[in-house]
């Protein structure tokens, strides 16, 4: 070959070689460039999971919903509260269910609603440690890991976005105490003499527990004022009982040492206190026959005034 014709062939190889290599670096950097739109995509798929579903302040929403209801009273609600049944005389009359419902199949049930509470309360408890676990494990996805690793685990990070979402589902829906599955008979057919049976539904449904007002309670000399209240404000009162312990560091046998007085209002005095003495006040809701779980109440602490403290009062106030 003349060296002409050998430096055409020299560079007809650069320039394939230059021109394969050029083809080769568009394609890696398409693949970056789609990459990192995979990458950018789907981190924000978990950053708006975290910012909604799983953030701080929707878990600590969650939180304090929980332990709420883990100071609620639990009772069973009957549907219907009342059934027509004829007498011997075949005279119609308009009664209270309860009245037909068989006592030692109640309390069964009872005993069903406070187990049910118990394993609902202990799982909303584990599903909110698991919430917490996931937010924590998504969070370092999301700020440590590099593109090339955070696409790596995706496979992973969906299994956990999945499950997280099964878990909050869950977490909802526990917080609406449920129904009851009622297996044997509550009413004797013996008892209707003949009437339809009814047909008795059982739920478990919830009260706000009551919370003395730490600045409107106080005590003076012989008595002491108290009050209380619940979160949702309850527009009926009920009737509830307050119980009164005088604080004896165990000599028990003290006159006044404790006593219960139920009350039909939201605030009491109590009377008949001895001056300089600490009293232990306990409010709750009264035990009524479909009461199933009480798990906390609210307690008070008050000591009564001495008469030197009563009369510098008396004598500030003049």
């Amino acid at each position: 070959l003349s060296s002409q014709q050998l430096s055409f062939g020299i560079m007809a190889v650069i320039l394939n070689e230059f021109e394969t290599s050029s083809e080769g670096t568009a394609r890696s950097e398409e693949q970056d460039s789609a990459s990192w739109e995979w990458y950018l995509e789907r981190r924000s798929l978990v950053l708006q999971f975290l910012n909604s579903n799983l953030s701080l302040h929707h878990l600590q929403h969650h939180q304090s919903k929980v332990e709420l209801l883990k100071k609620c009273y639990f009772y069973l609600e009957i549907e219907p509260k009342h059934v027509n049944v004829r007498d011997q005389n075949h005279v119609m009359h308009h009664i209270d269910i309860l009245q037909l419902i068989d006592t030692y199949q109640f309390q069964r049930m009872k005993k069903v609603g406070k187990t049910q509470t118990e394993i609902q309360l202990s799982l909303l408890t584990e599903l909110l440690e698991q919430l917490e676990r996931g937010q924590e494990e998504l969070s370092c996805y999301v700020e440590t890991s590099d593109m090339i690793t955070f696409l790596s685990l995706w496979d992973l990070i969906m299994q956990r976005l999945s499950k997280l979402s099964e878990f909050m589902e869950t977490l909802l829906s526990l917080q609406v105490p449920g129904k009851l599955y009622v297996k044997h008979c509550l009413v004797s057919h013996a008892d209707l003499r003949g009437t339809r049976l009814p047909n008795i539904r059982l739920s478990l449904c919830t009260k706000i527990p009551l919370i003395f007002d730490r600045e409107e309670s106080f005590a003076h000399k012989n008595w002491a004022k108290l009050k209380w209240f619940t979160e949702n404000q309850e527009p009926h009162l009920e009737q509830y009982e307050l119980h009164v312990k005088l604080l004896t560091n165990g000599r028990q046998t003290e006159v006044g040492y404790g006593r219960t007085q139920a009350v039909t209002s939201n605030t009491c005095v109590v009377q008949d206190l001895h001056p300089g003495r600490s009293y232990e006040f306990t409010i709750r809701r009264s035990h009524t026959d479909t009461l199933v779980c009480e798990r906390w109440y609210d307690s008070i602490t008050l000591k009564t005034k001495t008469n030197a403290v009563e009369d510098t009062d008396g004598s500030a106030c003049a």
